[in-house]
């Protein structure tokens, strides 16, 4: 019989294997602990299998749940939310799409018919950013805001003002989150700091980034100033968070990275490369500092800036804790249940 407490979601599950605990996973548990029935898809790395998993899960559960919700990436996964909100769409289950990836809008404008399709046969679009919801309203006007979250108690707070050269970069191996920068931006910074200390945390994709970071250290003859700690459990982040007093996110594409909200929700001071949503989740020169993708150089000079201005540290540090603070899972989770049971409730 089926049970209209009951959601299907349809994201990476990945934790377990090669990648940072995913929104999805998390909230999947917080509506466990809210007395939904939840079924999620899929937890498998191969992408084939992954693909299988979902139409799998969708079809042989499709009396237990009321809904579905379907994380939306661009690439070849675009496909995949095709698919499965295909599925759905023949066993007459409504379903949220969530706009995840931040290269969507370049995606959309080169395959505008299929974007539209897609968002068009949602009962509902979410985005976590308004980067995400303002390039894609074309395709859908009534794209309704849901911020990325993250349970603010677990991250401490420490004001930086006086900020010391620990630099933290935390995010995934792979080209689009252009770890080099990172090494290359430490590399300049040596020089005026050869106390200076980089901590690099994230799993490996597997596209020959990590090999490549390695070996640009080791090239620029500055490995003994870089820790590399692999692949960092999602409860383990604030700790690790806490070793650092810069946080410098290198990627080439972005929308809203949880992982900079961690970062700022600890007090850290944030620069970061001004590409996707970035501009509309941090304020230059208020929460954060910005400076142009892939130029290590003006990163470089960002990080030294914060280091010689501690008022500025100071300023950028508190007021990223503040903006830290309205993403907290105690805001953002009744919006997404206030928003799931609109749809049950229509379908009852």
């Amino acid at each position: 019989m089926k049970n209209h407490h009951s959601i299907l979601l349809v994201g990476n599950f990945l934790s377990e294997q090669v990648s940072a605990r995913s929104v999805c996973e998390d909230l999947a548990q917080r509506l466990l602990e809210a007395g939904w029935t939840v079924f999620t898809t899929s937890n498998k790395a191969n992408r084939l299998a992954r693909l299988f998993d979902m139409l799998i899960t969708v079809w042989i559960n499709r009396d237990q749940y009321s809904l579905a919700s379907i994380d939306v990436f661009s690439g070849p996964a675009f496909l995949w939310a095709e698919l499965v909100g295909l599925a759905c769409r023949s066993l007459r289950k409504p379903y949220v799409l969530t706009l995840r990836g931040g290269n969507l809008p370049r995606y959309a404008q080169r395959w505008p018919r299929r974007v539209t399709r897609l968002l068009r046969s949602a009962a509902v679009v979410t985005a976590p950013s308004l980067y995400l919801l303002e390039q894609l309203k074309v395709y859908r006007s009534d794209i309704v805001l849901v911020k990325n979250p993250i349970d603010l108690q677990k991250y401490i707070f420490k004001l930086r003002s006086v900020p010391q050269p620990k630099l933290v970069w935390l995010r995934a191996f792979h080209e689009i989150y252009n770890a080099p920068m990172a090494i290359e931006t430490a590399a300049r910074l040596i020089p005026e700091y050869p106390e200076l200390h980089l901590l690099m945390g994230g799993g490996d994709k597997g596209d020959g980034s990590y090999e490549k970071t390695l070996e640009l250290a080791r090239r620029l003859g500055i490995s003994s100033s870089i820790e590399f700690c692999g692949k960092i459990q999602k409860t383990d982040v604030p700790d690790w968070l806490q070793r650092g007093d810069i946080f410098i996110n290198t990627t080439n594409f972005d929308n809203a990275p949880v992982s900079v909200i961690e970062a700022m929700a600890c007090g850290l001071c944030v620069v970061s490369s001004n590409v996707g949503g970035i501009s509309y989740l941090l304020s230059d020169g208020e929460d954060a500092l910005l400076v142009p993708p892939d130029d290590s150089h003006v990163m470089a000079a960002s990080v030294m800036e914060l280091l010689k201005k501690p008022d500025l540290a100071e300023k950028i540090s508190k007021n990223a804790r503040r903006k830290a603070e309205k993403c907290d899972w105690l805001i953002i989770f009744p919006q997404w249940e206030k928003l799931f049971n609109s749809i049950v409730n229509r379908t009852i």
